[in-house]
């Protein structure tokens, strides 16, 4: 039961939503549908507690202070999110909800019920695989998108507000949540338009994925702002002053990358907090004047400006003219202060700049705004399109969903000057079939600005386009190879779908002609000893390829013949052709050795912990495309063969794998490894002089006694960058020797740099 305390602090935190409520909410009627939601609630969540202490109602309260004052919605987006765990809590349901509050409310408590169940996982059976499930029924409820976009939105607050209270969850589920939001809820925030609350939760991500860069960039900002403060305010001073003169009603905010941002940027451009230098950044939000077009003033307010400063030109971004596909608008630029650092200016009316803050819910609130012409419904209409054809799988629908959020925007024209946004890396061929699908179809080439290019030819902003046909011509298969847009993949790859089949016949019969002339028959046997040989991933892989030429089948008797395959091999394909209709018993008695030695099932509730053996191997398994070493903070999956693989927790495969397969997480934890070395890289820069490579090689193999596996540096213009390779027991001793390394006369910055994102 709950104490007075508790009773007191659950009226404390209504009587905010309350007054809050109060501004949108048209009449009484409205107002008192919000008070009874919360007495329902209330009633409904009695006795319940969160797994930090606090009263259970408290959650879907400030979820709905998320959804009025940071979003801004509606009373019945209020009553939804007082309610929105109801059905799946207790014991009332929708029906009970619809009786009560109406089908409105009831069709979104619904929605929101969905979405929780398909990201919990919980209606999937043990027969089921677990990760299309999962992904089956995202995909099932993100049909809610066109329906009723609030869904989406409050679905958005619930999980900020699960984010700022994650520290009293255990590790399990903070993985699976903070992955979750970087990978699905993070990208959607910022695709609505929702920037404060995308920043929050990248922060708060950040905090938890890497708690030591967090905190360490955080206090580097403090430090700067008590460094940099009294610069900014003189820079703003005179804009100040000048914006007053010319008759402009307006505020004046400043603010600094947010740590998420920071981090973020030095992880990609592979560069130290001190090589980060638009740090700041100054926000103009006026109160626009009568008879004149917002765009207008907008580049009015920058001409005053620029009169102080010089302007950075290729840091221009007009989205008055062509606002983002999220709705945002502003203009910004970047100018060159007093003291001669670069200085951000984001230059916005009061409404741009409440759609900024809130996103696609600031468009209901002006009139003039149609939003069913906004390019946010296209690419809702994307969405809607991938979901309901058929042929496209769950898990590859999440990918291209998650694929679209991520997509920066180019803006490019027709030969009429149409405007039109498509992703960023689309090419002419994209262009075609975002026209139509007629047009893509029968492309041949294009012209790109009045030049001829080939449909491959990659797009930039600001292009024009004029695609040529051919009745003639229709899809091939190598348009696949340089299609970027979903859209055009999916019409690609229907109209090839009926040549690919009969490829796929053609190459069977071709494969059986030719076993019959060794009078060998089409068996697993037969089918497992070419795949590998070809290294090939399935049967139709294999026979299309047979019928295009591509495998030879020239040598067939020597690859029959072949029987070099070792256990681990052997296990591989008890896995992938295990089947009733198992025609080969040749390796039964591995086989069995095999299900013999299957290791006990893991305790994924129990931490996991990393070991070496006594033989100088490991007892998990290192991913390959994020190589994390000891000491990084990192998460473990349990694979088909019951193998832990450790990633980093910042990995985007260990993001993407905890969103699907977020039951497989286990709690790995590092222990001390003595005898084993990890690799890992370094990225250098420095002022070249004669000798610095030996020097710094030297250094690292004689003074540190590390060694080194790779090495590559190159020269030009009097400055060296490159990379070096070698193998560490631990991130701390890496941290040492790069440390060490930066005290050789001419290095500027040393960084630790992902191996493969490298390579590719």
């Amino acid at each position: 039961m709950f104490t007075e305390q508790d009773n007191e602090l659950i009226q404390k935190e209504f009587e905010s939503l309350r007054i809050a409520s109060l501004k949108r909410c048209a009449n009484k009627e409205e107002y008192e549908d919000v008070i009874r939601a919360f007495e329902f609630a209330n009633e409904a969540h009695k006795g319940v507690r969160r797994r930090s202490g606090e009263p259970y109602i408290i959650h879907p309260i400030a979820v709905a202070k998320i959804v009025v004052q940071e979003i801004g919605l509606g009373y019945k987006s209020i009553v939804t999110a007082l309610l929105h765990d109801i059905v799946e809590d207790t014991e009332y349901t929708v029906e009970d909800i619809e009786r009560l509050f109406g089908p409105k409310v009831a069709s979104l408590v619904d929605g929101l019920t969905k979405i929780k169940s398909a990201m919990d996982n919980k209606h999937n059976s043990p027969n089921n695989d677990e990760k299309s499930m999962q992904a089956e029924n995202f995909k099932r409820i993100l049909l809610t998108l066109n329906d009723d976009v609030r869904v989406v939105l409050i679905k958005l607050a619930d999980r900020l507000h699960n984010l700022r209270t994650i520290g009293s969850m255990p590790e399990r589920k903070k993985d699976k949540i903070l992955s979750e939001s970087m990978y699905i809820f993070i990208p959607l925030a910022h695709k609505l338009g929702l920037y404060s609350m995308k920043s929050e939760m990248e922060n708060i991500w950040l905090k938890y994925r890497e708690p030591d860069y967090f905190n360490n960039i955080t206090r580097k900002i403090d430090a700067l702002i008590e460094e940099r403060g009294d610069s900014i305010n003189q820079f703003i001073a005179p804009i100040n002053q000048s914006l007053h003169h010319e008759g402009y009603k307006f505020t004046i905010t400043k603010r600094t990358k947010t740590p998420y941002s920071i981090w973020k940027k030095m992880e990609t451009k592979g560069i130290p907090f001190e090589q980060i230098y638009d740090l700041f950044a100054v926000r103009i939000i006026f109160e626009p004047k009568e008879n004149i077009s917002e765009r207008k003033q907008c580049w009015d307010i920058y001409s005053i400006i620029s009169e102080h400063y010089r302007s950075k030109m290729d840091r221009i971004r007009d989205w008055v003219s062509v606002p983002k596909s999220n709705g945002y608008e502003a203009l910004h630029c970047t100018l060159m202060s007093q003291n001669g650092n670069w200085v951000e200016v984001q230059i916005r009316s009061e409404r741009m700049n409440q759609i900024a803050e809130k996103g696609v819910a600031a468009h209901w609130s002006y009139k003039g705004v149609n939003k069913s012409e906004t390019e946010l419904d296209n690419w809702l209409a994307m969405v809607r399109g991938v979901l309901e054809n058929p042929d496209v799988s769950a898990l590859e629908f999440l990918d291209k969903f998650h694929e679209g959020l991520l997509a920066s925007e180019i803006y490019v024209f027709t030969p009429k000057g149409d405007s039109k946004s498509l992703p960023k890396g689309a090419t002419a061929l994209d262009f075609a079939y975002y026209i139509h699908s007629k047009i893509g179809n029968r492309a041949i080439a294009a012209k790109v600005n009045h030049r001829l290019v080939p449909l491959s030819h990659e797009l930039k902003n600001g292009d024009q386009i004029e695609i040529i046909t051919a009745e003639a011509q229709k899809p091939q298969r190598e348009w696949l190879d340089y299609a970027h847009t979903p859209k055009a993949k999916e019409i690609i790859y229907d109209a090839l779908k009926a040549d690919i089949d009969d490829a796929i016949s053609k190459g069977q019969h071709i494969l059986e002609t030719e076993l019959g002339k060794l009078g060998v028959k089409v068996q697993n046997r037969v089918i497992r000893k070419l795949l590998i040989e070809y290294n090939l991933n399935n049967k139709d892989e294999l026979y299309n390829k047979i019928a295009t030429g591509v495998v030879k089948l020239n040598d067939l008797d020597k690859i029959l013949r072949k029987n070099n395959e070792n256990k681990f091999v052997k296990y591989w394909k008890l896995q992938f052709f295990s089947s009733k209709e198992e025609d080969d018993d040749s390796d039964e008695s591995i086989e069995n050795e095999i299900r013999n030695e299957k290791k006990p099932a893991i305790d994924k509730k129990k931490d996991y912990l990393l070991k070496e053996n006594y033989d100088n191997t490991l007892t998990y398994k290192v991913a390959e495309c994020c190589n994390p070493i000891p000491g990084d903070a990192i998460v473990g999956f349990v694979d088909e063969h019951n193998n832990v693989i450790v990633h980093k927790k910042v990995c985007p495969k260990a993001i993407s794998l905890a969103t699907i397969q977020g039951e497989k997480i286990v709690n790995a934890k590092w222990t001390k490894h003595t005898f084993l070395s990890f690799l890992a890289r370094i990225t250098l820069r420095g002022i070249d002089r004669m000798g610095i490579v030996t020097e710094i090689t030297q250094f690292i193999t004689l003074d540190l006694s590390v060694n080194i596996r790779k090495i590559h540096f190159e020269t030009h213009d009097g400055i060296f960058d490159g990379y070096i390779d070698l193998y560490v027991h631990d991130a701390q001793d890496l941290e040492m020797i790069m440390k060490r390394i930066m005290q050789v006369k001419g290095v500027e910055s040393v960084t630790r740099t992902d191996i493969k994102k490298t390579e590719e």
